[in-house]
């Protein structure tokens, strides 16, 4: 700064305008930018706030006394003796500035008539915008401060953490005291106003992979409000002074351990990104990781390494924070009134449940973990909420050496427990998780990186244990229902542990059926549970990628499945655990797709455990049209119809569908003489045509592939119609319906063309399997996602004359995993090879 300031010294004497001053003071700050790298090597976290923050003083103290010695001349007074103090607030107050965080100061001034101040203060913010400091300011008069901050919480919470930066002494004294009656002032409203701010702003941000560490769960912004409450309470300057009155010391370091880590991760993310950033991203983890000094090992890489640590400091923040918190507004805002309501709910010594939330007393003596968990497994199931003093009273529990008999007996109740997700969710909130579960010490903290879990392993597991216990989906809560209470209990333990092996390097699915054994037989489960258990666990997977891979109605994928699931007491809890798994991933993953495609497979499993020759295709059929032929809406066609419905050509039909719907499908054909088409836009788009004339399918969706399909179904019916179903997984608005209208119109036309853009697919992407059944072929095409790439296939199969039985068109994380039976009528698997060329070429 000795530089700068003999070079704004040598400017002023040779008159130089403001701007001249300005453009120094900016190649000075971008130098300082610069500097910021090597600066981080040396020093991170809080100190490199410090000094971040110390340096961005000198800078606007500089252009203060510039502006001041431009004003004044060679009258130059006192810094004490003008009215104004320049102060620094918000994260710039309590000096943990970021390099590109808001700059926020307020320029605090007296109106006295023998001073000019106001054009000072105007050209100080002029200065400073065109000197790259972005500064964030308030103008405030002293005698006035009072009455416009004490009602504006935002404004109050920021001068909470005010600083002096530079300026009158006398009056920043002044306003120490008009700070005292603003702390005092409307105390309750303010701390509950800011409650349910932070209630708001973490349901907006709750823990994710790519968790944002200002505004999020554990973040910055967690303990900001432990100092804003205990300030308005205590008139702390640090929430270190709350040491020996609300916490120990060594809480006190833990929770300081993992603010520092924090600190850390967000000024290398800016020094990263060279702008304001707040997410830790998966694309920017890998420098993230370096800078903070993580390395590769044998078992853990850098970024697994530092998202881990990310992960266990935002619990330790949160958790920390809220006990704290609590703690401290208990008896500021407690209504004497609720001492009564609170005796007559008492369920044991100091533990009390209201309005379904679970409370004790934070002055509670700790009790052993034998004897909390007796106390779990004795709450009353309807407790759905719980009291932070609760989750701290279980965190001060004394752990034993050895996990004995007795603690195995009463875990062994909780998964008896029908509130065990919430009891599992309140133990991990206290940190007993891998205490009670020691074979699932691995999973905390452990990241997913796949792009498809938002959640890591173990927020991911209780997720799965909250939706097991609670199914919306209508299918798979009928086969959670007929399971017994033992089914269901094992049902537990299976979605607690299915993930047990993940980040230990291997197959989790292996590793996790080792795992679980070794801990079921240790808690003396009987071996045919284990055995059970264990199905599931390594299967756990396979029922979502079989439905949404596979054809399922083809004999040989069914008997391979049902070959590995062995039971239908095994396929029912591995639907259960399904729905779960897929929820818990996210709710928008679970489509009424999806839903269908494990139900069916589900239906299409059945007979294969009672007698494995029912499942060929044309038993199955057989057996379909018995069914048509006892029902009264089929007895009652003619003859003639009667005899069209049972030689329909497509077996597809008969395997898929219902026997009333085939029956009404015939029916909707009967005078159809070109086409028919319905067009459904509810939950998501759905076109079913039946046609007479031939149908421009590769045109059809192509004109389409604005809109992504999830699946198509073609059907030969009777009399050269034939059925066309396509299914999208968006709706569309109800004024484009008109415009869906002509583009099927316009398919009509075998001469019309769409311009394709042809898709990227190597020739190991495209799996062709002639014998799949007697008149099906199989394609997979396994490739990355690409608008119109199914419209492009059928604009092939259509110049070939393959027609498309059926389709089954999944996406996932990036990549497409489609599924097509064409018809063997002589052209396809004789052609295969000059096909596979025109797709890829």
């Amino acid at each position: 700064m000795t530089e700068l300031n003999i070079a704004i010294e040598e400017l002023i004497s040779q008159n130089s305008s403001d701007f001249e001053i300005a453009k120094l003071f900016k190649i000075y700050f971008k130098e300082y930018l610069t500097s910021l790298e090597t600066i981080f090597n040396d020093t991170q976290g809080k100190d490199f706030f410090v000094k971040h923050t110390k340096k961005i003083d000198e800078f606007i103290t500089l252009l203060y006394k510039y502006l001041i010695r431009k004003h004044f001349g060679n009258y130059l007074p006192m810094s004490n003796s003008i009215p104004i103090s320049l102060i620094a607030l918000g994260s710039y107050g309590r000096e943990q500035l970021c390099v590109y965080s808001d700059i926020d100061i307020m320029v605090l001034y007296q109106d006295i008539q023998g001073y000019n101040l106001k054009p000072i203060i105007e050209e100080l913010m002029i200065l400073a915008w065109d000197s790259g400091l972005k500064l964030g300011s308030r103008v405030h008069e002293i005698s006035k401060i009072e009455d416009e901050v004490k009602n504006d919480i935002t404004i109050k919470t920021s001068i909470l953490e005010s600083r002096l930066i530079y300026g009158s002494k006398i009056l920043w004294y002044r306003f120490q005291n008009n700070l005292k009656n603003i702390q005092n002032y409307n105390q309750k409203e303010f701390i509950i106003a800011k409650l349910e701010e932070h209630k708001i702003r973490l349901a907006k941000y709750p823990l994710r992979m790519q968790p944002n560490i200002k505004d999020g769960y554990g973040g910055m912004r967690e303990s900001n409000m432990l100092f804003w409450i205990a300030n308005v309470i205590y008139g702390i300057s640090s929430s270190k002074d709350l040491i020996g009155i609300t916490f120990t010391d060594e809480e006190y370091k833990i929770y300081r351990s993992s603010l520092e880590y924090i600190f850390r991760i967000r000024n290398a993310l800016h020094l990263i990104a060279k702008k304001k950033l707040d997410i830790v991203t998966f694309d920017i983890l890998p420098e993230l990781s370096s800078k903070l000094g993580f390395k590769d090992t044998v078992r853990l890489t850098k970024e697994r390494q530092c998202m881990s640590k990310l992960l266990e400091s935002l619990h330790i923040i949160h958790s920390f924070s809220a006990n704290i918190i609590n703690k401290i507004i208990r008896p500021y805002l407690f209504d004497k009134n609720n001492i009564k309501l609170f005796r007559n709910n008492r369920i044991f010594n100091k533990v009390y449940i209201c309005n379904n939330t679970l409370y004790t007393s934070y002055k509670r003596q700790s009790i052993t973990l034998v004897e909390l968990l007796k106390e779990l497994n004795l709450l009353p199931i309807d407790i759905i909420k719980v009291d932070s003093s609760y989750i701290y009273f279980m965190q001060k529990t004394i752990i034993p050496k050895k996990i004995t008999k007795k603690i195995k007996t009463e875990i062994k109740l909780l998964f008896d427990n029908s509130n065990i997700a919430f009891l599992m969710m309140l133990i991990y909130n206290a940190g007993l998780f891998q205490i009670i579960l020691p074979s699932a010490k691995k999973i905390i903290n452990q990241p997913q990186f796949d792009g498809y879990h938002i959640h890591p392993v173990d927020i991911h597991t209780l997720e799965a244990l909250k939706f097991v216990h609670n199914i919306k989906d209508k299918f798979i809560k009928d086969i959670y229902d007929s399971l017994t209470k033992h089914q269901k209990s094992l049902l537990s333990i299976v979605t607690l542990l299915h993930d047990i092996g993940k980040g230990r390097g291997k197959d989790h699915h292996i590793v996790g059926e080792n795992i679980f054994r070794k801990f079921a037989r240790s808690f003396e489960f009987s071996e045919v549970d284990i055995s059970l258990c264990c199905r599931i666990i390594r299967y756990h997977n396979m029922a979502n990628k079989v439905a949404t891979n596979e054809d399922i109605y083809a004999q040989k994928v069914i008997l391979s499945f049902t070959g590995l699931v062995q039971t239908k007491e095994t396929l029912d809890l591995l639907m259960c655990l399904t729905y779960a798994d897929i929820n818990s991933v996210d709710t928008k993953v679970y489509t009424s797709n999806r839903s269908k495609l494990l139900q069916e497979l589900y239906l299409q499993s059945l007979p294969a455990f009672d007698n494995k020759e029912i499942l060929k295709d044309s038993t199955r059929r057989v057996q379909k049209e018995n069914t048509i032929k006892k029902l009264k809406s089929f007895t009652s066609l003619s003859r003639l119809m009667q005899r069209k419905i049972l030689n329909i050509e497509s077996n597809q039909l008969f395997l898929i569908y219902k026997a009333s719907d085939i029956i009404q499908l015939a029916l909707d054909a009967k005078n159809v003489d070109t086409i028919e088409y319905s067009i459904q836009n509810d939950e998501h788009l759905i076109i079913k045509i039946i046609r007479v004339v031939p149908i421009n399918l590769g045109y059809l969706l192509g004109k389409l592939s604005f809109l992504s399909i999830s699946g198509m179904k073609i059907f030969k019916l009777y009399d050269e119609k034939k059925y066309f179903e396509i299914e999208f997984s968006q709706n569309i608005d109800n004024e484009d319906l008109l415009f869906i209208e002509q583009i099927i119109k316009d398919s009509l036309n075998m001469d019309k063309t769409f311009k394709y853009k042809k898709p990227q697919i190597s020739k190991n992407e495209i799996i062709i399997d002639c014998e799949h059944t007697e008149q099906t072929a199989q394609i997979k095409i396994q490739t990355k996602d690409q608008k119109g790439l199914f419209a492009y296939i059928a604009y092939i199969f259509d110049k070939y004359n393959i027609d498309i039985q059926s389709a089954k068109i999944h996406s996932h994380r990036g990549k497409v995993n489609d599924l097509l039976l064409v018809e063997k009528n002589g052209y396809f698997c004789k052609n295969k090879k000059i096909i596979i060329e025109n797709i890829i070429n």
